[in-house]
């Protein structure tokens, strides 16, 4: 095998075989041959918005996996990740003279698609594109909000962004606002919560203690301190010994049949201030008794009552069905170690290499044309010959 490996092969292959795997996750739920049109408003896909097509950022448009890959190819595409109930535009009234070349007939719009300005290429309160060549935020992380479906750079959240490997779902401030019965179970149920709960010995009544926070005890956030020392400190615990709080030991609260939880919840709030981290499940924690159920809708989002809405359901699907079998994948497994780190370390190159090609054509002014492209490519062909003629 070639010596120009970096030294570490193991943590190549683990970190590279997770982004694969993350990124056919998101299109595993998708279909690359067919467009979704026929299904309707989707309940979650992936979604693409064409540059090229409909630049125009107040009709706003998106186009599904099939239609992004067969009718435009070559185009300037915006990934979007994925969009929940969303049908695919690619040829309606939106795109003028634009057929989409897999199914023709579209109606002129689809009124129930919700758009933002992602849809433009931009994100986050900053309204910035990503990646961002003019600004400083390409090494932000950028985390998506669960309601609205917009990407935040972290720092632009409002809020300390601690241990997101922990952390499944956020919610930004705006959508909190939009609905406000949210801070009640974030002051109970989010990450952190920073309050203590305990429960006497009657199980339908609650007590709820908030604990004073003092500079000598309990550092706030503005003086430097994470939100796991906020929490160790709240829980008793040391700094040579910390201890994560069980999900269980945040707030226990038994309701009867027909009984609101929000209610027996209410009396301690959080500030109102801030995006707001949720750990595993927290939607199973949400009331839904039937004037709870009226909220969700008024608030329109009623999906957070569905288990099966989120990310992580989504990407298992997909991976779980026929069409997530991916072919790279399965290759991947059928190789020895050796083979898959070949293998990945030639991808990662051909990515550098053509990266570099696209950049040198950028600042020299020159039009990247098939001939380019397919001379870069004979080149490459050439050195491969070399390094195999010499003996590497």
């Amino acid at each position: 095998m070639a010596s120009n490996y970096p030294d570490s092969d193991e943590d190549i292959f683990v970190i590279t075989e997770e982004e694969l795997v993350q990124g056919l996750s998101v299109l595993a739920g998708s279909d690359l041959e067919n467009c979704s049109y026929s299904r309707g408003y989707v309940k979650r896909q992936a979604v693409f918005a064409c540059n090229t097509c409909t630049p125009d950022a107040t009709e706003p448009a998106g186009i599904c996996l099939a239609c992004a890959d067969k009718c435009h190819d070559g185009h300037d595409i915006f990934e979007l990740y994925t969009k929940r109930n969303f049908r695919c535009d690619c040829g309606n009234g939106k795109f003028g003279d634009f057929q989409c070349q897999l199914i023709p007939s579209k109606d002129e719009q689809n009124v129930k698609n919700r758009y933002n300005h992602n849809f433009s290429g931009c994100y986050c309160t900053c309204d910035r594109p990503y990646p961002d060549k003019d600004g400083e935020d390409n090494d932000d992380e950028m985390i998506q909000c669960v309601i609205c479906e917009d990407w935040f750079h972290s720092k632009h959240l409002g809020c300390t962004v601690d241990e997101p490997e922990e952390l499944q779902e956020m919610v930004c401030e705006t959508c909190m606002n939009k609905a406000p019965f949210l801070w009640t179970y974030a002051a109970h149920f989010a990450d952190p919560p920073l309050i203590k709960i305990s429960n006497s010995n009657k199980e339908e009544d609650v007590k709820v203690e908030v604990v004073e926070k003092s500079p000598e005890k309990c550092p706030s956030r503005d003086e430097g301190a994470t939100s796991s020392d906020v929490r160790r400190q709240e829980e008793g615990g040391s700094e040579s010994s910390p201890r994560k709080k069980k999900h269980s030991e945040t707030s226990k609260v038994s309701t009867k049949a027909g009984e609101c939880r929000l209610k027996k919840l209410q009396g301690l709030e959080r500030p109102r201030q801030g995006a707001v981290f949720w750990p595993y499940s927290w939607r199973s924690e949400l009331c839904t008794c039937t004037n709870c159920k009226k909220a969700y809708v008024a608030a329109e989002v009623q999906f957070l009552m569905d288990q099966s809405d989120t990310i992580l359901a989504y990407e298992k699907k997909g991976l779980d069905k026929p069409f997530g079998q991916d072919p790279l994948m399965t290759l991947l497994e059928s190789m020895d170690r050796v083979e898959q780190l070949e293998l990945i370390y030639g991808i990662n190159k051909l990515t550098s290499l053509l990266n570099e090609f696209l950049e040198q054509c950028a600042s020299e002014g020159k039009a990247v044309t098939a001939e380019a492209v397919q001379e870069f490519f004979e080149e490459l062909r050439a050195k491969k010959r070399r390094r195999t003629d010499g003996g590497f």
